[in-house]
């Protein structure tokens, strides 16, 4: 099976999720050229991570997931340990940037829980993306 699970799929990214505690979501548009280089190395490193759980959300295409926050600019990355929002934020389409990101918030986890950043941008405390592709 494939290690990266698109939206369109929703079936599948809910099998995927019922079944692994991290979810990390590429928020995107169709539209954007800057995505659409970056999806194949988004793709690889799910592959380097099959424990998690990868997804690729158009913003448009399912707007309902993603409706109360704020994404400006693309790729917006969000980074899950079960409800909890470890990272949403903009990153630079670099892979080894993003796999530096997960390894080091999988650390930290492991030795207190996760608190939620300064560097995230704005959600509604409860907000949790993987809440809502499960109650889809």
């Amino acid at each position: 099976m494939n290690a990266h699970i698109h939206t369109n799929d929703l079936k599948q990214l809910k099998n995927q999720l019922k079944s692994k505690q991290w979810l990390v979501a590429c928020l995107c548009a169709a539209w954007c050229d800057t995505c659409n280089i970056y999806r194949t190395a988004f793709e690889e490193l799910a592959v380097r991570h099959p424990e998690k759980c990868f997804a690729w959300v158009d913003i448009e295409d399912h707007a309902h997931l993603v409706e109360d926050i704020e994404i400006e600019n693309f790729p917006t990355i969000l980074i899950q340990y079960d409800d909890d929002v470890a990272f949403l934020g903009t990153m630079l389409p670099d892979a080894s940037q993003l796999h530096r990101l997960i390894t080091s918030i999988e650390e930290s986890v492991r030795s207190s829980p996760i608190k939620r950043s300064s560097l995230n941008q704005e959600a509604p405390e409860n907000w949790s993306l993987r809440r809502l592709i499960l109650e889809d």
